[in-house]
């Protein structure tokens, strides 16, 4: 939380108290549905809520933008954005029910009025968004398959519309076909070791026409 707090200075105190929150509502979930694996849920503001924030680092998302979260799982990278930017909308989806109800919960309990989340697959929305955000649910190839013609066809930000990935590792391989794909170090901005090999990866998606 200190970390959060020294990255993210201009919080209101509504959003700190937000985001203290976060602890006591996964672990209390935690304990009745596993969302997050058991050594990861000491780490939750490192491991999870921290990095989600790695998104921010490289861009933030204007007011009135349209963001989905793809395989969202517990909440993340959706439910910390969400706080950092209370005037866009996010829609956060999972195949998984279980987990979906777990980010309706935390939603409802931090009064964020800017999420709603499904349990559906990402292909069956019919919806377009400014970015669609991910922690490394499958590799490229496939998530881009998932989310084509999903993109707004104007942009309005530094970054063209398209995907935000959280991913780790050597990306060489996998984004070979993407040449224009960019690839940010969040060991630049976040010091811990967690993030060493961390990265957001931007792919920018024309809009179907």
């Amino acid at each position: 939380m200190e970390e959060i707090l020294k990255q993210f200075p201009n919080l209101t105190d509504n959003q700190r108290q937000q985001f203290e929150r976060l602890q006591f509502l996964y672990e209390d979930w935690n304990s009745k549905i596993n969302v997050i694996s058991r050594k990861d849920i000491d780490e939750l503001y490192t491991r999870h809520v921290l990095h989600s924030l790695g998104i921010a680092k490289i861009l933030e998302f204007k007011p009135g933008s349209k963001i989905m979260d793809v395989g969202t799982g517990g909440g993340f990278p959706g439910i910390p954005l969400a706080i950092l930017f209370p005037e866009v909308d996010f829609y956060l989806i999972d195949v998984i029910a279980k987990k979906i109800r777990v980010v309706n919960e935390v939603a409802i309990a931090l009064g964020l009025i800017n999420v709603k989340a499904e349990q559906k697959r990402a292909e069956l929305v019919n919806q377009e968004f400014d970015f669609i955000v991910s922690r490394a649910v499958t590799n490229m190839p496939d998530f881009v398959s998932w989310v084509n013609g999903k993109i707004r066809k104007n942009s309005k930000h530094e970054l063209q519309n398209g995907i935000l990935y959280l991913k780790g590792g050597d990306l060489t391989e996998e984004l070979k076909e993407y040449k224009k794909a960019e690839q940010f170090n969040l060991s630049d901005f976040f010091k811990d070791e967690f993030f060493e090999t961390k990265k957001v990866v931007h792919l920018a998606l024309k809009p179907l026409k």
